[in-house]
């Protein structure tokens, strides 16, 4: 990993997040211009797909297609058919708006995964900062709180079987450990008690995942301020960390295994530059499509 190529795709403003491949091409989030972008890997093009996102950070796709965006300043969750076409599923919990809903991890049966934490302290009415899941029955949504334990939950997936969800949790603060945690999922939808499989002290923790074909975590994580800097890990599923590569701008946010054979990674950053690592030597799980 540390002998990758990092090509620059584009360097944008701000914060670009969010990164899945839908078949044909790339999608990502610029936050706080309120835009999703698609790449056509063919031809280089750049255009844009959406506006007036509500600041649309984490995306997913569901196995059979569905797209899903956690929309931060909106303090939402959404599905999103096309660009004007898009159905809010999660706005609240218990009469509660969300804080800023953040990554989003979606079970093979269907159910939604979603984190809510409050990066910047901006003003809420919650008075916690969890892991919510939705379901859908005869097209009406049901959300329900799934982590009491967590500060400040950020990116989140499912281990290969499911079996587990891990979760980075990422509070603020030198006080504060960042941590790579695994929840067993149990059968009701609930969360068994967390382990902590990697800790980070009180440097930057990781943003966002990416399952590889094995079933190895590749990881989003560090900064340049504080710490090893910012780079990408491929931790196996025990927490081990088998491998590193320093990225060429800082804070990476959040990747995605992209193009024919998901073979190539795409990698976003707080910086708001994209990336694409063409000749990884990794490969990543085919969940959709």
């Amino acid at each position: 990993m540390s002998e990758w190529t990092w090509v620059l795709v584009k360097a944008h403003d701000s914060l670009t997040e969010g990164p899945v491949w839908d078949g044909t091409a790339l999608l990502y989030n610029e936050c706080s211009a309120n835009t999703t972008y698609r790449i056509n890997p063919d031809s280089g093009d750049i255009e844009v797909w959406r506006t007036d996102t509500g600041a649309a950070n984490g995306a997913n796709f569901s196995r059979d297609g569905r797209l899903f965006n956690c929309e931060g300043a909106a303090k939402r969750m959404t599905e999103v058919q096309g660009p004007d076409d898009v159905t809010v599923i999660a706005g609240e919990h218990d009469g509660v708006p969300f804080n800023a809903p953040n990554d989003v991890a979606i079970h093979s049966s269907g159910r939604v995964w979603f984190t809510d934490p409050n990066y910047g302290e901006r003003p809420t009415e919650k008075d916690n900062e969890s892991i919510y899941s939705a379901d859908e029955s005869n097209g009406s949504w049901t959300t329900t709180r799934v982590t009491f334990d967590t500060t400040r939950p950020n990116g989140l997936i499912f281990s290969a079987d499911e079996s587990l969800l891990y979760v980075a949790e990422s509070p603020n603060g030198p006080l504060n450990h960042s941590e790579l945690r695994s929840y067993p999922v149990n059968a009701d939808g609930s969360l068994g008690d967390y382990k902590v499989l990697h800790d980070f002290g009180n440097c930057r923790g990781i943003d966002g995942m990416c399952l590889t074909a094995d079933g190895n975590i590749l990881a989003t994580a560090g900064s340049e301020s504080v710490g090893p800097g910012s780079m990408l890990y491929l931790f196996a599923p025990s927490g081990r960390v088998l491998s590193t590569a320093p990225t060429p701008a800082d804070s990476p946010t959040n990747c995605a295994f992209a193009e024919e054979g998901l073979d190539v990674i795409y990698v976003t950053f707080a910086t708001g530059h994209v990336y694409r690592v063409p000749d990884s030597g990794l490969t990543g799980l085919r969940l959709y499509p």
